[in-house]
């Protein structure tokens, strides 16, 4: 069972719900030390103060705020720690909202809440009152040295909370549209819906992995056992500009069929 890493109440009206927080994702990727690339050595840096010059420990590492006119705010974590923030270890419900007026461009990382003992039945409550009525709860909190605007909505058993963005945080994409001249026929949409059609289907999270990750392991364990490196697969695309958006959204339309009925065969055999 992976340690909680924040640990309070939940608050609506007179309610309170003692709770855990716990992170809902885990980091797969492989990682890596910085090493001589000759020998093999391990590449190590320390953190040298630059007014004494000795190694400093981690434990005598605070942060520091230095002002425009150069003054220098060393802050220790008792400081954090007694920050006059009500959201430090309470997460306070600001507002209940639709489900659906969330734009996921605001979700951040997701947690698992953990009713404490006395908070079983009011948890229980919070979350069956906003499964029922589609709600989510708009919450302040306070975690990793900073306040978040997050959402905490019922997810099967559970109550999961997702931190979310500031609005200020977030950018304009507007940079990134395509040209207002750009023109789509109705053809040309109707057989963009026929490909779809073809590769439509039901989200199973289980028939996709991380193949990267994969072929990374592959070279590694070859590096390790000194057995030959894999092979590297032929990823190459067709590159150029799309001359007949047509032609091509028909290609692709027939190459998905048989892809299709080439599975469904498999898998009937």
């Amino acid at each position: 069972m992976p340690r909680a890493m924040w640990s309070g109440s939940v608050s609506f009206g007179l309610v309170s719900i003692p709770v855990k927080l716990y992170g809902a994702t885990e980091d797969k990727d492989i990682s890596f030390h910085q090493v001589h690339a000759e020998d093999g050595g391990r590449v190590r840096y320390q953190r040298v103060c630059e007014k004494c010059g000795e190694v400093v420990k981690w434990g005598d590492i605070a942060k520091g705020y230095e002002a425009p006119d150069g003054r220098v705010a060393v802050l220790t974590n008792e400081d954090l720690d007694a920050l006059p923030l009500s959201s430090l270890k309470a997460v306070d419900v600001v507002q209940f909202v639709d489900a659906d007026e969330i734009d996921d461009m605001y979700l951040q990382r997701t947690y698992f809440m953990e009713p404490q003992k006395t908070g079983q039945k009011p948890y229980v409550l919070l979350r069956e009152a906003l499964c029922r009525g589609n709600k989510v709860a708009v919450v302040k909190v306070a975690l990793r040295s900073r306040e978040s605007l997050a959402l905490i909505r019922p997810h099967k058993d559970l109550l999961i909370m997702h931190t979310m963005y500031w609005p200020d945080e977030l950018r304009d994409g507007e940079f990134a549209a395509p040209s207002q001249e750009v023109s789509i026929s109705d053809a040309e949409i109707e057989m963009a819906n026929l490909l779809i059609n073809q590769l439509e289907g039901h989200f199973d999270p289980d028939a996709y992995s991380d193949t990267y990750r994969e072929a990374l392991e592959e070279v590694v364990e070859a590096k390790l056992s000194g057995t030959p490196m894999p092979e590297q697969a032929d990823t190459s695309q067709p590159v150029g500009d799309v001359v007949d958006l047509m032609a091509t959204l028909k290609a692709s339309v027939e190459a998905a069929r048989k892809r299709r009925e080439a599975a469904a065969e498999a898998k009937a055999s």
